[in-house]
């Protein structure tokens, strides 16, 4: 019974998995005792069934319970109560409790190292586990210095090659991923890649999760065609090893549609995102975390489209429904008011945004901590709202508070900082204190390049940035200059239709019509305003305002 619950966890299928665990515990209570190990080790699974669903609360009353009993039958530093500590440890993680879960983590790995010694693979496998905190906290250097020990012990214990060494090879690219070390987590994954296909097989789960965190770091590189290609691999694969309804073959497609989005391409992200939830609703349940985040994932497609009713209600469901499930201060909970905040931002609701940015803003110092990637992230957002109510000293002193803590924690050329010295940026070029704004564009675009490419998308909207900056002070041709380079890169990747592209483009016609060169303005708008019908719609506010310059160009030309 217990094997064949096993079979249905490992394929995903918990309600299975459960009511065949459910009646196990029942037989091994009633004949070998409440507190038997082999109870034990059944209730654990159970537990573990119920992670698998979301349901962290019976998850958690259980593996208490479990720990209890084993630390009174088998003793506290007993091999299977530690398992149980280390199970407690993850679902605290899951709940986004990282202080429980970190302090249970550290006295899994003391009382291991003691047992069963530093090197033993249990040990190890602890040491992982507290390093996932960290990264979940954003200490993304004392998790990189755990995963680092973790590696190098398992290639000594275990080999080079061996399933655990490959999982901490993982875990430790996802360290630098979090410190937007793209290159260097990009080389770390090939090499896992090359070994895990080796071992386990192209199609092992674990080479497909493998291959699922090297499409990010493509991302994270603004390579969007070699992530969308090894996403849709791992989709297909998993697919056809584990399912189409498996949770892990949904977070594939899930991965997919938030790559169509990242290139503007809304109704392919839509339409995944959309089978996504539906397929979550009906094996994790509405409430499931899983379901919430696909939903979540979809109000944010919807608002890129400027579809921003739709965006809200769903956000706002979204945002009740973690508040019940997860609680008012976890960090997905707080995630989802973020993205809320950011549908009111854009449609001009600015104390609305306020008003949800400053909860966000407290609860995450609060829970996560002022150096936090999710503070910063809210921080940031907060000096926009400011800025869009021309409230600047506050919007200043924000950005000021934000760009310290980035340079500090993440250093001077990490995205997080580049993203707080453009914010500083805008609001020193909005109180018309062009020189310090102009310094601190140049700044951006130059550390850009360097670190991401000279055509990744956030190097592209830093020029742009900047030449709005020149713009603003009449300097039309390095306006131009920098607008015309934009605009070509944009136009091979992401693409004509992606709306950053868009937004250049209408900024370069912008300028020609500043200096009265209305025949190349219009040629360049009858090309946006195309793009617009095709990308937005002929309705939306943004194709009829792009239809309204194009007029008013043709007038000037007597058309």
């Amino acid at each position: 019974m217990d094997n064949l619950a096993s079979t249905y966890a490992i394929q995903g299928r918990w309600k299975e998995a459960e009511e065949l665990l459910v009646q196990a515990v029942e037989v091994w209570k009633r004949v070998l005792g409440v507190e038997h190990p082999d109870t034990l080790i059944s209730m654990s699974s159970l537990a573990s069934t119920y992670v698998g669903q979301g349901r962290w609360k019976e998850a958690e009353d259980l593996q208490v319970q479990v720990m209890e009993s084993s630390k009174k039958v088998l003793g506290t530093e007993h091999p299977d109560t530690l398992t149980g500590l280390n199970n407690l440890a993850s679902t605290y993680t899951k709940q986004g409790r990282w202080k429980e879960a970190e302090e249970l983590g550290v006295q899994v790995v003391e009382r291991r190292k003691k047992v069963i010694g530093a090197e033993h693979p249990d040990t190890l496998t602890s040491i992982d586990n507290l390093a996932l905190t960290y990264t979940k906290q954003g200490r993304w250097k004392e998790a990189e210095e755990l995963g680092v020990q973790v590696v190098e012990r398992r290639k000594k214990v275990l080999g080079a090659e061996h399933p655990d060494t490959l999982t901490g090879l993982n875990i430790l690219a996802l360290t630098y991923l979090g410190q937007g070390r793209w290159k260097e987590a990009e080389d770390l994954q090939v090499q896992v890649m090359e070994s895990s296909k080796k071992v386990l097989g192209a199609e092992h789960p674990d080479t497909l999760t493998g291959l699922n965190i090297l499409a990010l770091t493509y991302l994270g590189q603004g390579r969007w065609k070699e992530a969308e290609d090894l996403q849709v691999q791992v989709m297909e694969s998993s697919k056809k090893v584990l399912g189409a309804e498996h949770p892990d073959m949904l977070t594939s497609m899930g991965n997919l549609a938030l790559t169509y989005t990242k290139q503007g391409r809304w109704k392919e992200a839509e339409e995944l995102g959309v089978q996504v939830v539906e397929r979550r609703k009906k094996v994790l349940g509405a409430e499931h975390p899983g379901t919430l985040t696909g939903l979540n994932n979809l109000a944010l497609t919807y608002m890129k489209q400027g579809r921003w009713k739709e965006a809200e209600e769903l956000g706002v469901q979204v945002v009740e429904r973690r508040k019940k499930v997860l609680g008012a201060e976890h960090p997905d909970t707080l995630t989802s008011m973020d993205n809320l905040a950011s549908a009111y931002v854009i449609q001009g609701r600015w104390k609305e945004a306020e008003g949800l940015l400053v909860q966000v803003v407290e609860a995450s110092r609060r829970v996560l901590g002022v150096e936090h990637p999710g503070t910063i992230a809210s921080m940031n957002n907060l000096v926009v709202t400011y800025m869009k109510q021309g409230r600047w000293q506050e919007a200043e002193e924000l950005g000021v508070q934000v760009l310290d803590t980035c340079t500090r924690v993440f250093g001077e050329e990490h995205p997080y900082t580049l993203t707080s010295i453009s914010n500083l940026a805008s609001t020193y070029a909005s109180q018309g204190r062009w020189k310090e704004a102009e310094e601190m564009g140049v700044q951006v675009v130059e550390r850009c390049k360097k670190v991401l490419g000279a055509e990744h998308l956030d190097t592209l909207i830093s020029m742009d940035n900047l030449a709005s900056a020149y713009v603003i002070q009449g300097r039309w041709k390095e306006a131009e200059g920098l607008l015309v380079q934009v605009v070509e890169a944009s136009r091979r990747m992401p693409g004509v239709e992606h709306p950053d592209t868009i937004i250049s483009m209408e900024n370069l016609a912008a300028v020609y019509m500043y200096q009265g060169r209305w025949k190349q303005a219009e040629g360049l708008l009858v090309q946006v305003v195309e793009a617009c019908k095709s990308v937005f719609g002929v309705e939306h506010s943004h194709t009829l305002n792009s239809v309204a310059i194009l007029a008013l160009a043709r007038k000037q030309l007597g058309e």
